[in-house]
């Protein structure tokens, strides 16, 4: 039995993101057919694809699959923000994972590139700085 909500769900959300069928396409590593086959409910998504789909647009499973995402933009306790892209990353102390918005991305990628002594400066400001938590 087609799952319709899941169809609608995958369309609601290359949309917001606005992205095409071809652009989520080549994110799965198949044809921009295939795609479109699930956001009609012609055929269902391995469960591979729907975890790969899960975690891009940063929700659950049940989300994806169940659930009317039209209408939402944030849900309580969730990173699930439309306009801003999130980049998921794993602490390697906690193994938790953390979100981090293109702009902290680029900024880590920047500070990567540093000299020692601007990473020194760059490290003692925030560490001096009692709104920063650094370890």
């Amino acid at each position: 039995m087609p799952n319709v909500q899941l169809a609608n769900n995958l369309r609601y959300l290359r949309k917001q993101h606005h992205m095409t069928q071809d652009d989520v396409s080549k994110i799965l590593n198949i044809s921009r057919q295939a795609y479109s086959n699930y956001e009609t409910s012609s055929r269902t998504p391995d469960l591979d694809t729907l975890i790969c789909l899960a975690n891009y647009y940063h929700i659950t499973l049940d989300e994806l699959a169940f659930n009317s995402l039209e209408g939402e933009s944030m849900s309580s306790g969730k990173l699930r923000e439309s306009t801003v892209p999130y980049t998921l990353i794993s602490d390697k102390k906690t193994g938790n994972s953390i979100y981090l918005t293109e702009e902290e991305l680029e900024l880590i990628l920047k500070f990567r590139t540093l000299s020692p002594e601007n990473k020194q400066i760059i490290t003692g400001f925030l560490r001096s700085n009692p709104n920063a938590a650094i370890d």
